[in-house]
């Protein structure tokens, strides 16, 4: 309908230049030539306005996308203007400057509710750049650092060098662990960095949380774990050296007599002394064996990491257990998603970690109906290898899942316990994480993460 009017108005507008300039003609041609100027003058006003009229629509677009551009939605069009088809020109240009006015509040609400919400938080945010210049910071960070204005990384030059280079080095997905010293006091803070893009640009968010007292805690509990268990072990040793000493101590001297005599013994009483002095050799023994077992646990070799393929990691395990699988009649099987798939670690500790594992499972096969052993190796979701070990097992209960990896625990009567904890240095040692499922008279299943 605006068009049409527009379409009307100009053409009458024609119409009237049309008939204007057959006039002028006319009295021209019939020598009254001041009202042929007279028309001429006209026509030249009728032109002006025609084209004034025609580029009144241009004039007001111009106006609105000036608005758009410089967020001017303080700009308002006129309805008190003359024709309809500009009225309603003006009302639908108000409409749409209204709903950009609308849509930017709400998005300097959401705006301002972020930044409240990213300020008021205790854990340090940072959004900076891929060049490093900063374009969040929160108060969480200012305090931890120590600085009121943060705008490049390389700031925290000032603080410590090495902060600077584990942020800009920093990778998505990744989690580091930095430590500050702020004021004689150590600060454990992890640091965790995911990616997103703004207006084109790569930017790294990296969040900081001070862990020290959770760290500080665990590894109080984790000496308290170690004692607890050392202590067991220890007494179980001691206590009947002591015991027997006592018992060899008396049957030999005589405490009745001041001087120091020994007795004299028959064969039956020397057959116990003779027990009595083997059983505290072979206690001493043993107590002599875990403490060896305990400095094999801290003297782990450095990795000597390689490209290994899988399968062939997987092959010599195979080779390894084949007489003692085929023995005890369980099925062994393994899958590699890529058949080529290769990860880099030391094959040795790797193997080592490996073995311990299929031990554990041909021991809870034990009894069990259709025992089977199945390794897999693929990429997970985070595009990381892991090695699954399952078992159709006995399974483990529940309470001990959190007591598995600690040294010399164990639930058999026979092994040291060490050699899961020992498997979970050595996968932590290639950056990796250990952890297990298991349900009782299901099965176990171990997962290796690189």
């Amino acid at each position: 309908m605006i068009y049409k009017n527009f379409r009307l108005v100009i053409f009458f507008r024609v119409l009237l230049l049309l008939i204007n300039t057959l006039l002028s003609v006319y009295f021209y041609t019939e020598n009254n030539f001041i009202t042929a100027v007279l028309l001429v003058i006209l026509l030249v006003a009728q032109t002006y306005l025609l084209i004034y009229y025609a580029e009144q629509s241009n004039r007001r677009l111009i106006k609105f996308l000036d608005s758009i551009r410089y967020h001017d939605f303080a700009t308002t069009f006129s309805s008190n203007v003359s024709g309809k088809t500009y009225k309603h020109l003006n009302a639908s240009f108000n409409e749409v400057l209204e709903l950009f006015k609308h849509t930017r509040a709400e998005k300097e609400a959401q705006y301002n509710y972020l930044q409240t919400v990213i300020q008021h938080i205790s854990i340090g945010i940072i959004a900076y750049r891929k060049d490093g210049e900063v374009d969040i910071v929160n108060n969480a960070i200012k305090r931890l650092f120590g600085i009121n204005n943060l705008k490049h990384i390389q700031q925290l030059n000032s603080i410590d060098e090495s902060i600077t280079h584990q942020l800009i080095n920093i990778k998505a997905g990744d989690s580091i662990l930095i430590k500050l010293l702020k004021e004689d006091e150590v600060l454990q803070l992890a640091a965790v960095a995911t990616e997103f893009k703004k207006h084109g640009e790569e930017y790294l968010l990296v969040s900081f949380q001070d862990i020290h007292a959770e760290l500080e805690a665990k590894e109080i509990e984790s000496w308290q774990n170690l004692i607890r268990v050392l202590t067991h072990e220890i007494m179980n040793s001691i206590t009947p050296i002591s015991s027997l000493t006592t018992t060899v101590n008396q049957m030999v001297f005589d405490d009745e007599s001041s001087a120091l005599n020994m007795k004299v013994l028959n064969s039956e009483e020397m057959a116990d002394v003779k027990l009595a002095l083997e059983t505290i050799g072979k206690r001493s023994e043993g107590l002599l064996n875990f403490v060896e077992i305990y400095r094999n646990l801290t003297r782990i070799p450095k990795p000597n990491f390689r490209h290994i393929s899988v399968f062939d990691l997987f092959q010599n395990v195979e080779q390894l257990f084949a007489v003692q699988l085929k023995e005890n009649k369980i099925g062994f099987s393994y899958k590699i998603l890529p058949e080529t798939l290769h990860l880099t670690a030391d094959p040795d500790l790797l193997e080592q970690v490996l073995i311990n594992l299929v031990l554990n499972a041909i021991q809870a096969l034990k009894g069990c109906p259709n025992p089977e052993i199945k390794m897999v190796s693929r990429f997970n979701s985070n595009n990381h290898v892991i090695i699954e070990i399952a078992d159709n097992g006995k399974g483990i209960k529940p309470d001990l899942l959190d007591k598995i990896f600690m040294p010399f625990f164990t639930s058999k009567k026979e092994g040291s316990g060490i050699g899961l904890s020992l498997s979970r240095q050595i996968i932590h040692m290639h950056k990796g994480s250990i952890h297990v499922k298991s349900i009782v008279n299901k099965g176990s299943v171990f997962t290796l993460v690189f």
